[in-house]
């Protein structure tokens, strides 16, 4: 390929939209250009990177037995209705009228339609298991659309779905899944750490989050240096001894607190640490409110408190809610004699003297022990953050920051239960199908690797997915003899299965040099004629310091043997 055909414009500078390393990197390379919020157009340089991302998939979905199958984007609202989800989704999902007027939505994943299709697929336990897959766009409306690929409205996803006859022969589903999935990113450059993950609106009792470590990261990962847990901060559990305050200083009493309002203001009103304060928030799950209580310095995890309340949908009360929930002014809300369900993190457990809200304005109680004067049910909702205990073996967790780029799921019968799917069994007996499904942000994944993958002056690809392995710098264009030389190399390379750009453009050698670091070639080859005089090539490593003269007889067959030990390492 001849740069002067490919399409390829880079920038010199960052666009002002890019927040983060990897998306400023992917625009200035002229490998995406921007449509509007969250929505991308692929260059054909980045769409031979995203290219190579699909078929490094395709190929261990397939060696792992999933069959592939496309199922439509645009779907009928009566599927999300029958699991629920329609509500859940809420504004995220893309909803639409057809001409007919019915409602439709543009798909952000593919339960419920793949459901649908097995129920009408599988009859006998004869036909199972089965995993099937697909490599589709997917629709979600985001808020805040950011950092280019990482949360946009439209995305590119494979999902894989697993159907079982038991929960132990799903096991074997989810293992074969999450093993293909350390193959995929390994392959394509990644370090992808798994880790513990909340199942969010998909459900499910068990799932993985794998995390390409990065400080733009939106996600936070606790890990224990010692024994190896490790957990995203939606799902992160410690080890706690309970509260400080143990020691019993009398009966509850109020204390005026004109004006105190948050933790901070309350502790300095009452003259105690924030960490004697407890925080209290009212919930609405399913609609019906209940009151959360962690410690002061802490935060309520509304995924921990979703998950042990068994809602499908949680979400902070506003404040008329929450003032008519507790009949008590917002900002003097405790859990002293209120008549909705308290939830108590554990790390109050043991608590005889601390400070609550009085459900009266301007007032707190203190010597509080939650005990003794609240009526309410331990769970573990609090955020852990770094220095919290391991739930494991009691070390301290450290946290980083990380890109999720694959989930897989364990949803035993959520979706089919719902839309009885069923196979018979060995008896002839309806059974429910157990289901897992697997999802990879095929989109994401690329960016992903710029983002962990990259240094001052641009992308380092690895070969797997690189968009072309070789950038053929030709330095006299005009020169018939450099120009031979320089298209015998790019057959020789190619014949050997090596991509390479040719870059015939009439610039300056620096302005050449400077866009093939920024792209992120594996290698450097130049054409000139000074080193042609002497017989050789320049190459170099994207990456090394200094480039080598390599003889014009042996350059194919040194490059072709370095990528393919990169791509059998990898």
């Amino acid at each position: 390929m001849r740069w002067t055909r490919s399409l390829i414009t880079t920038l010199r500078d960052d666009p002002q939209e890019a927040e983060i390393a990897s998306h400023k990197l992917m625009l200035r390379a002229g490998m995406l250009r921007k449509v509007g919020g969250g929505l991308y157009s692929f260059t054909p340089l980045g769409l031979r990177a995203l290219r190579k991302v699909e078929k490094i998939v395709r190929e261990e979905m397939d060696a792992a037995g999933a069959l592939e199958i496309l199922l439509p984007a645009l779907q009928p609202i009566e599927l999300w209705e029958t699991s629920g989800r329609a509500s859940q989704m809420g504004a995220s999902m893309f909803r639409l009228k057809d001409r007919a007027d019915r409602t439709m939505v543009l798909g952000p994943t593919h339960e419920e339609v793949v459901t649908d299709y097995m129920l009408h697929e599988i009859n006998s336990y004869r036909q199972l298991p089965v995993i099937v897959y697909q490599i589709q766009t997917k629709f979600r409306d985001e808020i805040r659309p950011r950092f280019g690929l990482m949360r946009a409205k439209e995305f590119i996803m494979k999902d894989a779905y697993s159907f079982d006859t038991s929960l132990d022969a799903a096991d074997a589903s989810y293992k074969a899944m999450y093993d293909a999935y350390v193959r995929i990113f390994r392959r394509c450059g990644l370090e992808a750490h798994p880790v513990e993950a909340d199942t969010g609106t998909i459900g499910g009792n068990h799932s993985h989050e794998f995390m390409v470590l990065a400080p733009s990261g939106e996600d936070g990962i606790l890990h224990c240096a010692k024994c190896g847990y490790s957990a995203n901060q939606e799902r992160a559990e410690r080890r706690t001894a309970g509260s400080r305050y143990t020691t019993k200083a009398g009966s509850p009493e109020e204390v005026a607190t004109p004006g105190a309002h948050s933790v901070d203001e309350a502790a300095a009103s009452m003259g105690v640490p924030s960490t004697q304060i407890v925080k209290s928030l009212v919930y609405l799950a399913d609609g019906k409110p209940v009151l959360a209580i962690v410690e002061g310095n802490t935060e309520v995890n509304e995924c921990k408190l979703r998950r042990f309340l068994g809602c499908s949908i949680l979400v902070p009360a506003d404040i008329e809610t929450a003032e008519k929930a507790v009949g008590a002014p917002f900002g003097s809300i405790g859990p002293v004699g209120v008549k909705i369900p308290v939830y108590a993190d554990i790390g109050l457990k043991g608590a005889r003297d601390v400070c609550v809200g009085a459900n009266k304005d301007g007032f707190h109680l203190r010597h509080v022990s939650i005990e003794d004067d609240i009526k309410a049910e331990w769970a573990d909702i609090a955020t852990v953050v770094e220095g919290d205990s391991c739930p494991h073996c009691g070390e301290p967790l450290s946290i980083e920051r990380g890109i999720e780029v694959g989930h897989v799921f364990k949803l035993g019968t959520k979706y089919t239960e719902k839309f009885k799917a069923t196979y018979l069994d060995d008896k002839g007996v309806p059974q429910t199908l157990v289901m897992g499904c697997y999802g990879i942000g095929v989109t994401r994944t690329v960016q992903a690797v710029v983002e962990q993958s990259h240094d001052d002056d641009g992308i380092i690809w690895p070969a797997s997915v690189a968009p072309y392995h070789v950038d053929l710098l030709l330095l006299d264009p005009n020169s018939p003899e450099v120009v031979k030389a320089a298209e015998e190399l790019e057959s020789a390379l190619e014949a050997q299965g090596i991509d390479v750009l040719l870059d015939d453009r009439a610039e300056r050698p620096g302005v050449k040099f400077k866009d093939a670091d920024l792209i992120g070639f594996p290698f450097r080859v130049v054409a000139g004629a000074k080193a042609l005089a002497k017989g050789c090539f320049e190459v170099r490593a994207r990456g090394d310091k200094e480039s080598a003269l390599m003889p014009v007889g042996d350059t194919a067959a040194w490059i072709s043997a370095r990528i393919k030990e990169k791509l059998a390492g990898a």
